[in-house]
């Protein structure tokens, strides 16, 4: 393919979609205690939740420049003529800002595109540069289709508790006390590239329910895509699926999968999530 695609680790693409359109993942790093991790290939979910759940201190760093130059230098000697780069929200990480900075050693043309998404919201940006690429399309192109993706696209996601994001400074300290002071569950989405508290229910079956609801209005009655995800709840996940599927009118395609240890070291345990993308792959 003349234009190359290129994503990190908190896309949480499928592999064998990733591997279909050729897409190169930049894998994130988390640090748990003083030791630091692949996400991806180097630390499970699994291993996230143990050690949230025993308070050892986890975090995430952005990718060096390095990793960046060198992926974008190994697309060009493969024969791309240009890249486009699709990332998690830049006002929730670094992630983009270095691979801007990267971006202009390049030895071909690269596009930076910041999803103001994470998950499987940038997931879905992703798989439409790829396809867009797939078919020979420009570079201007291919990153226009994961911009249009990504504007079109709505992410709710369910918590057992906002004690995980608040630790990780992702969410406002506020939210965070009065959702434990009401021993609410919490709904979140992110908007404007942010993840904020959408509404508050008092019982997960209840947050599951209204999850479902959202995400039904999301969908209207457009043909689109659904992502399920999530971290150590698969019965809720597969739950939430087959409801939609029985909901939601023109469903393209249903990607379900697991979150990795890069957004569980955020969000912990029990999280799940729904993403509503517009048509456009697996129809």
């Amino acid at each position: 393919m003349p234009v190359a695609v290129v994503t990190d680790s908190t896309a949480y693409l499928p592999p064998d979609e990733a591997s279909r359109y050729g897409i190169t993942v930049v894998p994130v790093t988390v640090v748990v205690g003083d030791r630091e991790f692949l996400d991806g290939s180097q630390i499970s979910a699994e291993a996230v939740s143990s050690a949230l759940r025993v308070s050892s201190k986890v975090t995430t760093s952005r990718p060096s420049p390095e990793r960046f130059a060198d992926v974008y230098e190994a697309a060009a000697a493969d024969g791309a003529t240009g890249v486009v780069s699709v990332h998690l929200s830049g006002a929730m990480s670094g992630t983009v800002d270095v691979a801007r900075l990267a971006a202009q050693s390049a030895p071909v043309p690269v596009e930076i595109v910041d999803s103001r998404s994470v998950g499987m919201g940038l997931g879905f940006a992703v798989l439409a540069a790829g396809v867009s690429a797939s078919l020979g399309e420009p570079l201007f192109s291919v990153a226009s289709a994961a911009r249009r993706c990504a504007g079109g696209t709505f992410s709710f996601f369910y918590v057992d508790s906002l004690e995980y994001l608040r630790r990780s400074g992702r969410i406002g300290v506020a939210a965070g006390l009065l959702g434990s002071a009401l021993s609410v569950k919490p709904l979140l989405h992110v908007s404007g590239g942010t993840v904020s508290v959408l509404e508050k229910v008092r019982t997960s079956s209840r947050a599951l329910s209204r999850l479902e609801d959202l995400a039904v209005v999301a969908a209207g009655d457009e043909v689109v895509n659904l992502g399920v995800q999530h971290m150590g709840a698969a019965e809720r996940a597969a739950g939430l699926v087959e409801r939609l599927r029985g909901r939601v009118p023109k469903v393209a395609g249903v990607w379900v999968g697991e979150i990795g240890a890069a957004i569980g070291a955020h969000t912990g345990p029990g999280v799940v999530g729904v993403t509503v993308a517009p048509s456009g792959l697996g129809d």
